[in-house]
């Protein structure tokens, strides 16, 4: 593969992915923009994007500290495990098409579609009258959320050179340092003051696009600018008549992919999480049918984004050919990036990561605090929060560490080790018996662990991508985490939507069997039972041993994460192509992707700060 006969050449030097005619007019336009920021249109931009990360993490700290009330409400308590699918399902899908909306219409447009979508996501949330319009609601909310996330991370790997890249995208974790602490504050001051949860999710629809507003103006003002400057691209995907237009739209975003892809990933994994909870379980036809068909149309996917290359390559005439001309000419998954092992093995890695996250961590890990350990809401939230914590100060330390080294391969490796030793731990001190500071160190350790990985590998991603690829390569490695999520949390919801009813039944007295499901369904009632009573002590006991069996599974997942991590490449990352063009974070980046000599005071290295009016 090429990254190891030539560990400091990305795979674009060698397929010319540099040369401007390959590139969509999306990633033009940003390269223009670059070329035309200004001191505050930069410092705006930034400080929107920080200011918007604020919101988000917020947010979730507040929502997720409220979850469980809210599908308590709905009596419907097992019902996390499937939001969280229908989650992790609508963010693997949208990634992949939100970096191509960026790259042919602009990273402006992708922006404002995004917010769009966050925000209706919430109003419909906050009115739901049932579990089944929430769940539907987060169709929305999550598309948007997701498109705002990898954005971000766009945006940032738009205007930085690789050095800097790590510890800037650090920067959108840096409020977790305050929001772990008071999200669970706010949450419980909503439920008490209103006694509904509703205007806890109503607020952010107001609260986002305002946030939103500066970034907005700073892109607007810089892409006038770059047009007044004469090096703004011309934009040729919508020009022409209706048709044209249609067959442009087709051809540059890729929609045959994006539907394969799409109804793929839907059919697979939601039937995973509710396959528990249907007659005949796993042996339901529908069941088998939707994963049947799910597999089908994922191996039918690299056939058709290979199509068009394949034509070309193999000399395809007639009719045919003009057909598979218009299939997959930008595919929504850059093929030649899957031969790089960086790039394999940094997706697998970050797959098992997450599915291991959400065996262990999350989501049931809250649940088990308040019932086994018999922890508020507060506290048990102030736990499961310290993973967000730890993970995040150590990400920005490491990435400081990368900045100063210019390598990042060991950090991943190391992280990979204490992740896998923190899950170990929690394996063993999960009984009620145990030291509840014995359980904070597991979270400590499990955090550092998962932060001096997570945004280490994502800079090797990064790097085994050129410019036209870098906003395609974040996406499938953004796309593969939230396909570990949903993996994982398919799994935990099948595992405790079988254990606990199961336990319930075998060790509540006989005269509480019949409350069982009440008891599985909504954890207040779970917690109605006093600490010392028959009922709570079979209770807790079900939770321990169901949480054993997750977590049996986490520390399982680890093996092919510490084995990603070893075949990762050492990259010198300041000796790489940037994948960026123009002025950006740490120089100045030059039409070969090289960075030119930093001078003394030049206006976008951070060391000098800014200097351009």
């Amino acid at each position: 593969m090429e990254d190891e006969k030539h560990p400091d050449v990305t795979p674009a030097n060698a397929t010319g992915d540099s040369d401007d005619s390959s590139l969509q007019d999306g990633i033009k336009a940003i390269e223009a923009i670059s070329q035309a920021w200004t001191r505050t249109a930069l410092v705006v931009a930034y400080f929107s994007i920080l200011l918007m990360a604020f919101v988000t993490s917020l947010e979730g700290q507040v929502i997720n500290s409220l979850l469980v009330f809210v599908t308590s409400s709905f009596q419907n308590h097992s019902m996390v495990s499937t939001i969280n699918v229908v989650q992790g399902v609508i963010n693997a899908v949208v990634k992949p098409p939100m970096a191509k909306i960026a790259d042919v219409f602009g990273r402006t447009e992708a922006f404002c579609v995004s917010i769009a979508l966050y925000t209706l996501g919430y109003i419909v949330m906050a009115s739901s009258q049932g579990v089944s319009n929430y769940a539907a609601a987060q169709i929305f909310y999550s598309a948007g959320s997701t498109g705002l996330m990898i954005l971000q991370q766009v945006f940032i790997a738009d205007t930085t050179d690789l050095s800097w890249r790590a510890l800037m995208s650090t920067l959108p974790d840096l409020p977790f340092l305050v929001t772990t602490w008071i999200g669970s504050i706010i949450g419980g001051g909503i439920m008490k003051s209103s006694g509904s949860w509703r205007w806890a999710y109503g607020m952010w629809a107001i609260i986002l696009p305002v946030a939103f507003l500066p970034l907005l103006f700073s892109l607007v003002m810089n892409t006038r600018r770059a047009k007044q400057l004469g090096i703004a691209p011309e934009r040729k995907t919508l020009q022409g008549s209706v048709p044209q237009i249609l067959v442009n739209l087709w051809r540059d975003l890729d929609m045959g992919g994006i539907i394969l892809l799409s109804a793929s990933f839907a059919l697979i994994l939601i039937p995973c999480t509710i396959a528990a909870t249907l007659p005949g379980g796993w042996q339901n036809r529908e069941v088998i049918a939707m994963i049947t068909i799910g597999a089908i149309l994922l191996v039918i996917y690299p056939c058709w984004e290979m199509s068009t290359r394949f034509g070309k390559k193999y000399g395809v005439k007639g009719t045919l050919a003009k057909v598979l001309e218009y299939t997959a000419p930008y595919p929504l998954t850059p093929l030649h990036l899957l031969k790089s092992r960086t790039f394999a093995a940094g997706c697998i890695l970050i797959t098992f990561y997450f599915i291991a996250f959400y065996l262990s961590v999350f989501p049931y890990f809250y649940s088990y605090l308040m019932v086994v350990r018999n922890l508020d809401m507060q506290s048990a939230t102030y736990i499961t929060q310290i993973f967000s914590f730890s993970s995040t100060v150590s990400s920005i330390i490491i990435s400081i560490i990368i900045k100063l080294t210019k390598r990042y391969k060991w950090f991943v490796v190391i992280g990979a080790s204490l992740y896998t030793l923190g899950l170990g731990l929690m394996m063993k001190y999960r009984t009620e018996t145990s030291s509840l500071s014995a359980i904070i160190g597991c979270q400590v350790l499990i955090g550092f662990g998962g932060g001096m990985l997570n945004v280490p590998t994502q800079l090797g991603v990064q790097a085994s991508a050129g410019h036209q690829n870098v906003a395609a390569a974040t996406a499938m490695f953004l796309t593969v985490i939230s396909i570990g999520s949903a993996i994982g949390s398919a799994i935990s919801g099948a595992v405790w939507g079988k254990g606990i009813p199961a336990k319930l039944t075998e060790y509540l007295p006989e005269a509480s069997k019949v409350n069982a499901t009440a008891i599985y369904g909504d954890i207040t009632v779970a917690l109605s039972y006093e600490v010392g009573t028959p009922e709570r002590i079979a209770i807790s006991r079900s939770y321990q041993e169901t949480m054993t069996t997750l977590l049996t599974i986490a520390v399982c997942m680890c093996a092919p994460i510490l084995l990603c991590s070893i075949f990762m490449t050492d990259y010198k990352l300041d000796e790489m192509e940037q994948g960026v063009k123009g002025l950006v974070i740490g120089g100045e980046i030059g039409e070969d992707g090289k960075k030119k000599d930093v001078k003394k005071g030049n206006p976008y290295n951070p060391v000098s700060w800014f200097k351009r009016s």
